[in-house]
């Protein structure tokens, strides 16, 4: 009976991927869901950012599928000339073109997406000038430029995410580095850079960002290490905290006198305690990614011209009022997408912070 009542036991233990749980995940997974408004937030936000991964399935001017004399073509993943179709012309299909949709159909057929529209695919037979309103075709309205809105924010949504996570990884990786150097080691060296990060902080980040993205031709990795720069500064000070509490425990103490490398024990003892408050941050370090560049792409020093940017969206609204389904769209997308930012932020520093019960109704 007793064999039994264990193996019960451990058959009940909470398991993720095929390992066990420590007592301290489960009770901080607890603590997530107990947040319903973040634990909510972070499903919608992780179905956002998996739909907008294959945008090119869902909003692209290229047919999915096409069948034309017995052979299947897949145009999204490779360019296929028109005269494969019976064309005339070696150049890439345009598939937009009515008399090329009617050489394949003759011989055929073809699958189109959801959305028959990229982010730069401009919409011709028009009910009036761009920027046209919402209509059957497109479902929010076209640009100023006659483009698609709908696709333009699907394609933009996924730029901003990107480049959000991409700034938050690097910069927690220069971040704690930085604050695990400067907290362990104390002394000159916690002296000297904190001197560097108050004249560093110092400084006018925005106005240095507008006249270096004047100078260098932006794209999306050129804005990202000119937001890098000035972002990574976000976690030394709390990383430097805890390093500075921890570097005289008495585990530490130990293994130095084991002989345990300075690096070995960052890495292994102290790292791990600081890492709590870290996660704690990086949902409103992307949020303040995704800003910039937003503010960026408004002021027209962001993306370059013509990428699908939410930014740019806003710039369009302001200069186009009379076609108010401009504003009302791009401001809705990313009102959406920081506020789930932020409650998402919310669910993981209350799944880390140390004083948080977990709820009765959860066990």
């Amino acid at each position: 009976m007793v064999a039994i009542a264990e193996i019960g036991s451990v058959a009940a233990e909470p398991r993720f991927l095929g390992r066990r749980i420590s007592p301290i995940t489960e009770r901080r997974l607890h603590n997530f869901r107990a947040n319903k408004r973040g634990y909510w937030s972070f499903w919608i936000f992780s179905v956002m950012v998996l739909l907008s991964l294959f945008a090119e399935f869902i909003a692209n001017d290229k047919p999915l599928l096409v069948r034309f004399d017995g052979a299947f073509y897949a145009p999204i993943f490779q360019a296929y000339p028109e005269t494969d179709f019976g064309g005339e012309f070696t150049t890439e299909a345009d598939y937009t073109d009515p008399f090329v949709v009617e050489l394949i159909e003759e011989k055929g057929w073809l699958i189109k997406p959801v959305i028959p529209y990229s982010f730069d695919t401009p919409v011709t037979e028009l009910p009036q000038p761009a920027p046209s309103p919402p209509t059957a075709q497109n479902w929010l309205g076209t640009d100023d430029q006659a483009r698609d809105v709908l696709a333009r924010l699907i394609y933009g949504f996924r730029i901003s995410v990107l480049f959000g996570l991409t700034l938050t990884i690097l910069s927690s990786i220069v971040g704690v580095m930085a604050g695990a150097v400067q907290g362990y080691y104390g002394g000159w060296v916690d002296l000297l850079f904190q001197r560097f990060l108050e004249i560093w902080g110092s400084l006018p980040s925005l106005f240095l960002l507008i006249i270096l993205a004047a100078v260098i031709t932006p794209s999306f990795w050129t804005l990202l290490t000119l937001l890098l720069l000035f972002s990574w500064t976000a976690l030394v000070g709390v990383v430097r905290a805890e390093f500075l509490r921890a570097r005289n425990f008495d585990y530490v103490r130990a293994a130095r006198a084991l002989g345990m490398s300075n690096r070995a024990i960052m890495l292994r003892h102290v790292l791990p305690n600081a890492m709590v408050a870290t996660m704690s941050l990086l949902p409103f370090i992307t949020v303040g990614g995704l800003t910039a560049l937003t503010g960026l792409d408004f002021l027209g020093f962001g993306l370059p011209p013509g990428s699908a940017s939410l930014g740019e969206m806003l710039k369009q609204g302001k200069d186009n009022l009379q076609a108010p389904w401009l504003g009302i769209a791009s401001f809705l997308i990313i009102a959406v997408m920081l506020s789930l930012m932020v409650f998402i932020g919310e669910a993981v520093r209350d799944a880390f912070d140390p004083r948080k019960q977990v709820s009765s109704d959860l066990g």
